[in-house]
């Protein structure tokens, strides 16, 4: 049995919707007095792990939102059972974004050490670059943006095919029209939001919508916020049906992003929030990749490609988010993401 009493405690909330002190108190039994379980449950609520609810005797504790939000899991581990085994939630969570996520901090201080620290590093090095070599090496982000993105949403083509298309304009034989239609309209958007910098300062919905209506065009999607329901695979999460209900989550989710101070936490907001949300009949994930990168840009920040990422544990990530509403996968995702950027392309 783990010795540490505050795992004890959270192993035991998670699986219990809560606990009074003297339930916690005699799983540490062994190892605390009552006054020293009492502290250690006061220190958690503190701390913003655990939250308390009722007085006196009555006194029950349980796992915060902000820490179901942030506490480390296991992928492999999560992945081991199948669809209709996990515990997940169903529904739309509204709370995540106005009671979770405008109130605390995504980051912990030394991830944004990490992430400061990389940022520094990429004003230094572009610095001594001239501008004809800045644009060179930001046209080389946005191909292999374009392809990588395209590539999480099945497109085949190569990154080779992907720059023969983009720099002579050539189709790669045995693909489809629509996959050639995909990757150069990405370049288009990643484009855009170069060119138009602060266009999504603060973000709106209209203005996400034009980026969408970007990465769609000639595509046969549907263009703006949907009125139809729509599901995802891999997950019996269930987005907003109705289209009111999205207006309102993606106005609540342009609130929360224009709200935070910290660009990191604006842009991986954006990023899991729009893909959480699916406001569109397709090309969601697509859209939150590019508004995400537009908030770096338009805040001098290096943008991110995911070249490096894996296709299958960026769906997972993302469904972890969708299913328990926990951002630590996919936020070592963008972390390391981030730092491959800057280490690559500048």
């Amino acid at each position: 049995m783990n010795t540490n009493p505050e795992h004890r405690i959270l192993e035991f909330l998670k699986y219990q919707p809560s606990g009074s002190s003297k339930q916690l108190h005699d799983l540490l039994d062994d190892l605390n007095s009552y006054a020293t379980t009492k502290r250690l449950v006061a220190k958690m609520v503190q701390d913003d792990i655990l939250i308390s609810t009722g007085q006196g005797k009555g006194t029950r504790y349980s796992l915060s939102p902000s820490f179901q939000l942030l506490q480390p899991i296991e992928v492999d581990k999560y992945f081991e059972k199948e669809i209709d085994e996990r515990d997940i939630k169903k529904s739309f969570n509204l709370d995540i974004i106005t009671k979770v996520l405008n109130k605390c901090n995504v980051f912990t201080k030394s991830e944004l050490d990490i992430l400061l620290n990389l940022q520094t590093k990429y004003k230094e090095n572009i610095a001594h670059l001239t501008r004809p070599e800045y644009l060179k090496e930001l046209e080389r982000l946005a191909i292999d943006l374009s392809w990588k993105s395209s590539q999480i949403e099945g497109n085949t083509y190569s990154l080779l095919e992907t720059e023969r298309l983009f720099k002579d304009k050539q189709t790669a034989s045995g693909k489809t029209k629509d996959e050639a239609t995909m990757l150069l309209n990405h370049k288009e958007a990643i484009d855009f939001i170069i060119e138009h910098p602060d266009y999504l300062s603060p973000l709106s919905v209209s203005k996400i919508e034009d980026i969408h209506s970007i990465l769609i065009n000639d595509l046969e999607i549907e263009r703006n916020l949907r009125k139809r329901r729509v599901g995802i695979s891999g997950t019996n999460y269930k987005p907003l049906d109705n289209e009111f209900q999205i207006t309102e989550a993606v106005t609540a989710m342009c609130e929360v992003v224009n709200s935070k101070e910290n660009i990191f936490e604006k842009a991986l907001i954006a990023l899991v929030l729009l893909s959480y949300i699916q406001p569109f009949m397709d090309g969601n994930k697509r859209t939150a990749r590019i508004v995400s990168n537009s908030i770096l840009i338009a805040s001098e920040h290096c943008p991110i490609s995911f070249r490096t990422v894996d296709s299958l544990e960026y769906k997972k990530s993302m469904l972890i988010f969708y299913e328990k509403n926990n951002i630590s996968s996919f936020k070592k995702i963008f972390i390391e993401q981030f730092q491959f950027a800057v280490n690559t392309y500048f």
